[in-house]
């Protein structure tokens, strides 16, 4: 699986940037696929980062913790599938 995140400065907050940079990896991660899925490891106290994954299409698959730097870090686990659908049935 591929992993994905992102930080946005303060100053460039709120203005989509994220949203767009988000789009651009998925659609180049679609043509490229080398993997089947796209994982995002925001902060569950990250509403925006959370939110724009629910927008993207992720799935929240679980919580986690694990520790980071020094400290227990808690975060939603989202995945998104990047295979293309298959046939109707």
């Amino acid at each position: 699986m591929h992993e994905t995140g992102w930080f946005v400065l303060p100053a460039a907050q709120g203005k989509g940037a994220a949203s767009r940079a988000l789009d651009l990896l998925i659609r180049d991660a679609q043509q490229h696929r080398t993997h089947d899925l796209l994982t995002a490891f925001p902060s569950v106290d990250n509403d925006r980062s959370n939110a724009l994954c629910a927008a993207a299409g992720f799935v929240r698959h679980e919580r986690m913790q694990f520790p980071f730097r020094g400290t227990e870090l808690t975060v939603n686990a989202w995945v998104l599938n990047l295979a293309p659908p298959g046939p109707a049935t």
